[in-house]
């Protein structure tokens, strides 16, 4: 056998390291594309934030076709928003969404009571909706994309990727786009329903349109996440500092005392 036909160190470290890398730069995707998923998931609430967001909306717009008393319709679905939130205290869970929920339910039951105008009930929301789009595109144009002070302290990153990370914020910068241009189309259908449909119609059609362009979004926000540098952990940077400094001052106090020692 000659010398090229002998399987040299490097040959053989090779062939037993790369799938080791391989197999390690996968692991550490889907290391990222679950701490992703899992970010969004407690950011905006899973499919119960889902269920808590829809339902009063589903209870007004239900009610309201069958029996077109505004009144019933709001009481109905301000009790059930608070309902859920009662749930999640007895629970003890994470009661922001369905907090949220309630205060734009309530919004809304005293704006149509208000002006007497059902079609009211559902206005508070879709200005918060055309804000909500507003605040994405400008703050990405600032250059601090929403999606990122959102998601930041969720991947306990805080605002590291604004200076310390240029790929995670173009990566927030995208979703924040993404979840502007989404809700701003949102809008361009709803509010010229607003003026031209009548409560039922613009109710349904509202409800239709909560899951979809959220989970799109959503999935959007995911994409480009899963693709950009993991996030910065400065919260274990400070313990780590914090550790190194107490170490600092014990090894500098065995030192003052093995000198007086001596």
């Amino acid at each position: 056998m000659t010398s090229l036909d002998k399987p040299t160190a490097t040959d053989h470290d090779s062939s037993e390291e790369r799938p080791e890398a391989g197999e390690a730069e996968i692991g550490a995707a889907q290391d990222a594309k679950a701490v992703t998923e899992a970010a969004l998931f407690e950011a905006f609430g899973g499919l119960r934030g889902m269920v808590e967001t829809v339902l009063p909306g589903l209870l007004f717009v239900t009610i309201f076709t069958i029996k077109k008393d505004l009144h019933v319709s709001a009481i109905a679905a301000l009790a059930v928003s608070l309902l859920l939130v009662a749930v999640r205290l007895i629970r003890r869970d994470t009661v922001k969404h369905a907090f949220s929920g309630v205060f734009g339910v309530a919004f809304g039951v005293v704006f149509a009571m208000m002006t007497g105008n059902a079609k009211d009930f559902y206005l508070p929301g879709m200005i918060y909706t055309l804000g909500l789009a507003l605040a994405y595109i400008v703050t990405t144009l600032a250059g601090v994309p929403l999606i990122g002070l959102i998601l930041g302290p969720i991947f306990k990153e805080n605002l590291s990727w604004r200076t310390r990370n240029p790929g995670r914020k173009k990566a927030y910068a995208k979703a924040s786009w993404a979840w502007g241009l989404i809700l701003l189309a949102k809008c361009a259908i709803l509010f010229p329903l607003y003026w031209w449909a009548d409560t039922a119609q613009l109710g349904w059609v509202l409800v239709t349109l909560k899951i979809p362009p959220f989970l799109l979004a959503v999935y959007l926000t995911w994409v480009f996440l899963a693709k950009a540098p993991p996030p910065i952990d400065v919260f274990a940077e400070m313990e780590a500092q914090e550790k190194a400094e107490k170490e600092r001052k014990a090894a500098a106090a065995a030192a003052a005392a093995a000198q007086r020692e001596a």
